[in-house]
Formats: C-alpha cells, sequence, structure tokens
C-alpha cells in the first residue's frame, strides 16, 4: 500500500477503486494527464459487468445522443463513481437478467457490451436508464436492421411485461412487424403499465396494449416522419 501510494503521489499510478489502479504511461509527461478509455475503466470497476442502456445505444448508433453517464449492468451493488471527469452509473440485476453480451475489443482490451438488441430490452426494462422513452423509441425504429428474433427472445428472456409491451407498441406504432407476437403477447402483465415510468400518468389508456399512453403521439409522429 506504501509503494502504491507512493507511485499515486509521483503519478505513475491513478487509484481507481480500493486496490485498482490505472497504470500511467510515459506519453502522459510529467502531469501525469491521462485516461483509458471509459469502457475499460468501467471493467475494472465492477465485476461481473457489461455496458448497457444509454451508453450501449449509443455505441450501436442506435441514438445520436452522446450520455455524460456511462450505464453498466451488473448482478452486484456497486456505488456510482466519477473518474476522470466520467461518471459511472452501476444498475443491479438480477442473475436472469445478466446476459445478452458480447466481448468486444476496446482499446486493445476485451470489455463486455451489451448487444443492440439486449441494450434495446435493457433500455425498455429501465427507461430512465436511457434518456427517457424518446431515446427507446429511436433504438425500436431500428429494428428492421437488428435480429428482432433473438429482440423478441430477449423480451421474454427478461421476463418484465412492462418492457415487453413497450416494445412491441413502439415497434407497431412504427410499423415494424415482431416474431413471435402472440408468445410476446402472453408476456403482457394485466396491470396498466406506464409508456414512460419517468413521466406522471396524463394521457389515455390503451386496453390493447394495457399502457398509459403518456408520451404525446405527435412526438412519435416527428420521429415516424422521419423513417
Amino acid at each position: 500500500k506504501k509503494i502504491a501510494n507512493n507511485l499515486v503521489q509521483k503519478k505513475w499510478l491513478d487509484r481507481l477503486k480500493s486496490g485498482t489502479y490505472l497504470i500511467v504511461p510515459l506519453e502522459a509527461g510529467e502531469e501525469g494527464r491521462y485516461t483509458e478509455h471509459e469502457f475499460v475503466i468501467a471493467s475494472y470497476l465492477a465485476d461481473p459487468m457489461y455496458i448497457s442502456y444509454w451508453t450501449a445505444l449509443n455505441y450501436h448508433s442506435l441514438t445520436e445522443q452522446i450520455p455524460t453517464t456511462v450505464f453498466v449492468a451488473t448482478t452486484e451493488k456497486v456505488p456510482k463513481r466519477e473518474v476522470h471527469g466520467v461518471t459511472y452509473k452501476f444498475v443491479t440485476v438480477t442473475e436472469g437478467k445478466f446476459f445478452g453480451y458480447e466481448k468486444t475489443d476496446i482499446s486493445s482490451q476485451k470489455v463486455n457490451v451489451a448487444t443492440p438488441e439486449k441494450a434495446i430490452v435493457d433500455c425498455a426494462d429501465h427507461p430512465g436508464y436511457c434518456g427517457g422513452m424518446m431515446e427507446l423509441a429511436k433504438g425500436v425504429q431500428e429494428l428492421d436492421r437488428l435480429d428482432k428474433e433473438k429482440l423478441s427472445n430477449f423480451l421474454v428472456r427478461q421476463g418484465n411485461g412492462a418492457a415487453v409491451k413497450r416494445v412491441v407498441y413502439l415497434a407497431d406504432f412504427f410499423d415494424i412487424e415482431l416474431p413471435n407476437r402472440e408468445k410476446l403477447e402472453m408476456g403482457f402483465t394485466r396491470g396498466y403499465s406506464k409508456l414512460d415510468p419517468t413521466k406522471s400518468s396524463e394521457g389515455r389508456y390503451s386496453q390493447k396494449y394495457r399502457l398509459n399512453l403518456n408520451v404525446p403521439e405527435k412526438e412519435l409522429n416527428r420521429m415516424k416522419e422521419t423513417l
């Protein structure tokens, strides 16, 4: 610990968390100003983990918005951290929801990143971690270039009826056919769920989707016009 603390003071090491350090390369200069790719840093802050939610939507070009927070799925309870000016938000999920990621080459290292299909499913599961319903809608409107069979299977496996309803509603709104439709509808929960759980319950209720449509259709229509 004394050696590590000494190297931190001399800016040869940068402490990420207790017992975990980033080696500062020579090219960082005397000021020691250096940072690794945020996905790589995230992989050392939680174990197990995979990059998902809004961050994965952006990584897979499913939104043009660049989130200022790196969202990470993990089965452990990990507090929010800030490293080199970047905020890392760790979303604790059950073992049953910890799937749908691939090892991806990031800065010469392997980091677990959600597939585009799982990123959409995770965002439907927790829209608050993807910038809200409009960001989820951007991902859903790109489904024709993704593996819709995989997405449907992931939705069923995720086990969240509200998430299924959100994706099915948005897919229908954008005239996108989803495979295994009957199985998806069987996953609808009986009660009415909010289309956007981050907003109030204003708006009409849809019996077909069992959703409180609390997102103005005019906002979705503007997006639809760009298709």
